[in-house]
C-alpha cells in the first residue's frame, strides 16, 4: 500500500460533529460564506468550529496560482470582484457566535493590487459590526508589491498578519507555484512588520522531503523577519493529482520543532501532525501572544539554553 494511502494512528481524527459545528455549518450555508476549512479539506474542521474559530475565504473561490499541495480551484477570475462582499461578510459574521476569524484569500494576480484594498475594506467592515472579534488576515505575497502589504496592515489593521512560506527553501519549486518563493515570502513578512503589524505569523508543512536541519534553518530565517507565531504540520495529499507525501513525521519530531522554535524566539509555536495554519487560531493568539509578555520568560527558559544558541550556531555554520 502506498505511503499516502496508509496513515499512522496519530493522524486519525474524530468526525466533525456537535451542536456548535452543526450550527456554524448551517450559518455558513445560509449566509453564503466560503470557508477554507471546507475548500481545503482541513482535518481539524470539527475541533475549530466547536471552539468558535473559523477561516473564511474572500475574493472568490478561484486562485490564479497552482500550488501542488492545495485543493483550492485554480484558474483566471478575469478581474471579477464582488464589491458587496466586505459588507456582506461583516453582517454575516455579526450574526454568528465566533471568537476568532481568520480571513484568508485566493491569490488574485489578475488584480492591480492583488486584492489588498478589498481585504482591508473587509476587515474594517467586520470591525464596525463586531468590534470584539479577533481578526487574522492570512494573505498572499501580492506579487512582491510592498504597497499592497502596507494597504492591508495600515488600512485594515488586523490583529494578526499572516503569510505562509509553506515549505523549506529547497522544496519551493516542487510544492509552490513558480511565482512564489521563500525569499519573497520572507520579504512580505518583513514589510508587514515594518508597516506596523501587531503580530506576524507563518506556517510550514513537513513530510514533503525536507530534512530536520532544513526545517530548523527555515525557522531561523523566519525569525530574522521577526515572525512571532509559527505553525508546523504534516502535509496531507488532497487528491492523487497533488504532490505525493514523502514521509509521515512522528510526533516526537514535531515536539523537537516546537522546542527549537521557542528557543529561537517565537512567541508561540503550534507543531504537530494535524496542525494547520489556522489550527486552533484563537488559542494560539490568546495564549501565545496576548499573554506572552507575562509568561514569555517562564515559558521559553527551559528551551532557550538547550536549543536557542546552538540552533542559531548551526544555521550560521
Amino acid at each position: 500500500m502506498a505511503l499516502s494511502e496508509r496513515k499512522p494512528e496519530w493522524l486519525k481524527v474524530r468526525m466533525p460533529g456537535g451542536e456548535n459545528h452543526a450550527r456554524l455549518k448551517d450559518s455558513f450555508r445560509r449566509l453564503d460564506l466560503h470557508t477554507v476549512c471546507e475548500e481545503a479539506r482541513c482535518p481539524n474542521i470539527g475541533e475549530c468550529w466547536r471552539e468558535g474559530t473559523a477561516t473564511l475565504m474572500i475574493l472568490g473561490d478561484t486562485c490564479t496560482r497552482g500550488c501542488r499541495f492545495c485543493a483550492v480551484t485554480s484558474g483566471d477570475p478575469g478581474g471579477l470582484v464582488d464589491p458587496r462582499e466586505p459588507e456582506h461578510v461583516a453582517r454575516a459574521l455579526s450574526q454568528m457566535e465566533l471568537a476568532y476569524v481568520v480571513l484568508t484569500m485566493v491569490d488574485r494576480d489578475d488584480l492591480d493590487d492583488g486584492g489588498a484594498a478589498h481585504v482591508a475594506r473587509t476587515v474594517k467592515r467586520i470591525r464596525e459590526h463586531s468590534p470584539k472579534l479577533l481578526l487574522e488576515t492570512l494573505v498572499g505575497d501580492f506579487a512582491g508589491r510592498r504597497r499592497d502589504v502596507e494597504t492591508v496592515v495600515r488600512d485594515g489593521a488586523p490583529d494578526v498578519y499572516a503569510h505562509n512560506v509553506e515549505v523549506v527553501p529547497s522544496l519551493q519549486r516542487k510544492m509552490r507555484d513558480a511565482r512564489c518563493s521563500f525569499e519573497r515570502s520572507l520579504e512580505t513578512l518583513r514589510w508587514a512588520r515594518a508597516a506596523g503589524a501587531r503580530v506576524t505569523k507563518s506556517s510550514l508543512m513537513v513530510g514533503c522531503g525536507e530534512t530536520e536541519a532544513e526545517v530548523i534553518e527555515a525557522m531561523a530565517q523566519l525569525r530574522t523577519a521577526e515572525v512571532d507565531v509559527l505553525t508546523i504540520g504534516q502535509y496531507l495529499r488532497p487528491t492523487p493529482k497533488h504532490a505525493e507525501i514523502v514521509r509521515y513525521v512522528e510526533p516526537a519530531e514535531f515536539e523537537r520543532y516546537r522546542e527549537a522554535g521557542l528557543g529561537l524566539g517565537f512567541k508561540y509555536v503550534a507543531s504537530g501532525p494535524l496542525v494547520r495554519s489556522s489550527y486552533r487560531a484563537a488559542e494560539a493568539f490568546l495564549k501565545g501572544v496576548l499573554r506572552a509578555d507575562e509568561h514569555a520568560d517562564a515559558a521559553q527558559a527551559p528551551y532557550a539554553d538547550r536549543y536557542g544558541k546552538r540552533r542559531l550556531e548551526m544555521v550560521r555554520e
